[in-house]
Formats: structure tokens, C-alpha cells, sequence
């Protein structure tokens, strides 16, 4: 039997979980790769897209909305504010709270973050034609509302 040295048996590669895993953590490397070419990680896009789209919020609530946990948040934004890509002032109701805003430095990086993600989802997805990428992206989607976020801990987006 002649078989092609590192592939896996059949039943492993008929399995739509190890498949789902393979392949996130190839967009994960990708992603990765071109985030560090800017410079920035997950966490940064995470927090900027969470800020552009739901306005200033406070370190708990971003961390909610973008799954990063709260000894992470504050060393982000931290280096978000050291690059003036956010503001952090106190709430005016609640002293003991900080409402992060994102900057017009941070709304021009995030753009140009977009355009980076964008290519790198198109390297990721380059196999398949334009119309095997929406029924991808819809599957995924509806599996993913279907499942609900996990408890606890979830890896910062994007994927």
C-alpha cells in the first residue's frame, strides 16, 4: 500500500471538529503574521474596533464585548494610550472607573488595520471562489450563534 507519508487516516480527516481546528489555526498564523508587521496583536484591533463601533466604554465593559480579560485590558490599553491611539479619563459618575475612547490616531490605525486583516483573510481563504467564501462564512456563523460564546476565557477576535 503506497501511502503519502503524514497523512492522516481517514476517519481523522473526515472530522468536521479537527477540520474547524486545522483551519483556525492556520487563519490564526496568517492573522498573526500580519498584525505583527504593523506591530500591533489581537487585543489592539479587538479594542479599537469594539471602541469604534460602540463609542467609549469602560475597561470592564470593552472586556466583555471583546472577551479580553482584565489584567490583559489594562496592559492594552495602556499601550494603546502610549501610542495615542485611545484616551483613558475618569468616569465623571464613578471616580474609580476609566471610560476609554478611541482617538482620531487610533479610528486612522484601525483602517489601516482593517486593510491588513482584509488581505490577510484573502490569503487565507485564496482556495476558495468568492461564493465558497459567503457559504463558509455563513456556516461558520450559524455554528457559532448556534453554540453560543463558551464560558470563561474566549480568545480575543479576530480569527
Amino acid at each position: 500500500m503506497n501511502i503519502p507519508e503524514g497523512r492522516p487516516p481517514e476517519r481523522l480527516r473526515a472530522l468536521p471538529s479537527r477540520l474547524t481546528n486545522h483551519a483556525a489555526l492556520t487563519a490564526n498564523r496568517i492573522v498573526d503574521q500580519a498584525f505583527a508587521q504593523a506591530q500591533v496583536r489581537r487585543y489592539h484591533y479587538a479594542l479599537l474596533a469594539a471602541l469604534e463601533e460602540y463609542g467609549p466604554a469602560s475597561q470592564a465593559a470593552l472586556g466583555r464585548r471583546t472577551g479580553i480579560d482584565r489584567s490583559d485590558m489594562v496592559a492594552t490599553v495602556n499601550d494603546l494610550a502610549g501610542r495615542a491611539l485611545v484616551e483613558r479619563a475618569p468616569d465623571p459618575e464613578d471616580r474609580r472607573r476609566n471610560i476609554v475612547t478611541i482617538t482620531a490616531e487610533g479610528r486612522r490605525r484601525l483602517a489601516e488595520l482593517d486593510r491588513l486583516l482584509a488581505r490577510a483573510q484573502d490569503e487565507f481563504l485564496a482556495p476558495l471562489p468568492p461564493a465558497d467564501r459567503e457559504r463558509l462564512v455563513d456556516l461558520l456563523t450559524r455554528l457559532a450563534d448556534h453554540h453560543g460564546a463558551p464560558s470563561g476565557r474566549r480568545s480575543p477576535e479576530p480569527g
